[in-house]
């Protein structure tokens, strides 16, 4: 194997492992905010209880995070130089932003929320579990911005070689990263997502522990803190589940937009038509015209007609234009075109897009299936099936949210940004097939270990359930807090 395809492995396989946690850290850094929230002004112990015991599993699965997400920004500068060397300019200042503002959030205000339980006031301790959920929120805004103006490179232009040294692209107007048509579509996506995943894990947990305790003989108050969490999780699973429809039906116009040829790739229609079907399974075609409506377009652009474009005139979006990136590397671009493959792996881009739906409805349709099974204060009888069912439901959206990342990298192949620079022209020079290798089986067994640690840790307080009935201690009057050393 090539040193680009074991370095493309490499980054892939830490990321779908780091973005395991991502989903889950930020829906349940403002789910367990809410539940703070809701016995702040109700005084229920319940909801104090499931604020603390989601709480807990929300900061093992941030620590794994943070640690896991340590990997990919060493990786730009290792295996990707040229790659960093390229769009350092542009790429560094989301990544910057979001050391200074949203990790410096997390970690001081998740520290105050963590200590904070007997030493603030109700109001001054929930003001640090939002304010963390807010860093959460923040971290995502930019590391979606990055991603996206890999999608879609806005708001920069191409500095042309000096003596002795390759060209670079430079930012021009770091507004237009932000305000990038692809960002604005695929962060709600992504937000939404992660919902559903934080959802699925509540209702989860809280219905299979209310089976379980109740079969041990749990106190009434048990019983009841289980149910609403169970109810709470799936509403939020299955309101998220219809905002995840919108918000993609949105990113799915833009991306016909902005990457043409990766969505007749996630299609697999191969001739423009007027009148495109969508493929249930491959030569399955139903609902003809329904590609046409669904993207807003009176022509749907075919594979081949794209690639012979690509070939005849270079990059060019939807409607023909191209950002200013683009067009001024335009010409750059022309000098290696006739060595470029344009067409992403159809068969990855079909059934990951289709994967990524089918799951995710799923596990939406599991969000009902708790309410119904919980409904006029019912706890049904223990049985294997319910529990394959519980362990399954917050898988489901976990693997949605890795075919969903799978499709959106593997399908803008073979850019690494697109339109501009290939993904064989960002890999370090001096990078050998044996030290990518080797750092990929390292990284790789890590990652191992540290999935094992978190799903052990996870059980460990699931099984122990709600901690004991017993009103937390919280100060009327904040006091001033000091530091000892």
């Amino acid at each position: 194997m090539s040193p680009d395809t074991i370095a493309r492995w490499q980054f892939g396989i830490t990321t779908v492992f780091h973005f395991l946690f991502v989903p889950l850290t930020i829906s349940l850094s403002v789910l367990t905010a809410v539940l703070q929230s809701i016995w702040v002004k109700t005084g229920k112990d319940a909801y104090l209880r499931l604020t603390k015991f989601f709480g807990r599993l929300f900061l093992i699965n941030f620590a794994m995070g943070v640690v896991t997400g340590i990997v990919q920004e060493f990786q730009f500068g290792m295996n990707w130089s040229e790659y960093s060397r390229f769009v350092g300019d542009i790429f560094g200042a989301p990544l910057a932003l979001e050391a200074l503002i949203a990790f410096f959030l997390e970690s001081t205000f998740l520290g105050m929320w963590i200590f904070g339980w007997d030493r603030l006031s109700k109001g001054a301790h929930l003001v640090t579990i939002w304010l963390g959920a807010v860093g959460t929120f923040i971290s995502s805004i930019f590391i979606i911005a990055a991603n996206a103006w890999m999608q879609n490179p806005t708001g920069a232009t191409y500095v042309p070689s000096e003596i002795g040294l390759p060209g670079r692209a430079e930012l021009a107007d770091f507004l237009a990263v932000l305000l990038n048509p692809v960002f604005l579509t695929q962060w709600p996506h992504t937000i939404a997502a992660s919902f559903v995943t934080g959802g699925a894990f509540i209702a989860s947990v809280a219905a299979y522990l209310l089976i379980k305790k109740n079969k041990e003989g749990a106190p009434a108050d048990d019983l009841v803190a289980y149910r609403k969490g169970a109810k709470f999780g799936a509403w939020v699973l299955i309101v998220a589940g219809v905002c995840v429809v919108l918000t993609g039906d949105f990113l799915g116009k833009e991306m016909v937009q902005a990457q043409p040829l990766k969505m007749a790739a996630a299609e697999k229609i191969y001739e423009s038509s007027d009148n495109a079907p969508f493929q249930i399974l491959p030569g399955v075609a139903v609902f003809p015209g329904f590609l046409n409506w669904l993207y807003g377009t009176d022509i749907v652009q075919g594979i081949d007609p794209l690639v012979a474009q690509f070939q005849a005139d270079g990059y060019l979006q939807n409607d023909g234009t191209q950002t200013q990136l683009q067009e001024e590397f335009a010409d750059k671009l022309a000098e290696i075109r006739g060595d470029i493959d344009p067409l992403p792996n159809v068969t990855i881009a079909f059934w990951s897009f289709r994967l990524m739906i089918g799951i995710g409805l799923l596990a939406v349709l599991g969000g009902i299936f708790v309410l119904i099974a919980v409904r006029k204060d019912k706890i049904p009888n223990p049985s294997g099936l319910l529990t394959c069912v519980f362990v399954v439901m917050p898988l489901l959206p976990l693997i949605a949210n890795s075919f969903g990342w799978i499709f959106t990298e593997m399908a803008r192949q073979p850019w690494i940004v697109n339109g501009v620079l290939p993904t064989l022209q960002g890999l370090s020079p001096s990078v050998g097939v044996g030290s990518v290798w080797f750092s990929l089986i390292v990284y790789t067994l890590v990652y191992g270990v540290l999935a094992i640690i978190e799903v052990g840790l996870m059980l460990k307080y699931i099984k122990m359930g709600l901690p004991e009935n017993v009103s937390v201690s919280v100060k009327e009057e904040a006091e001033p807090l000091s530091f000892a050393y």
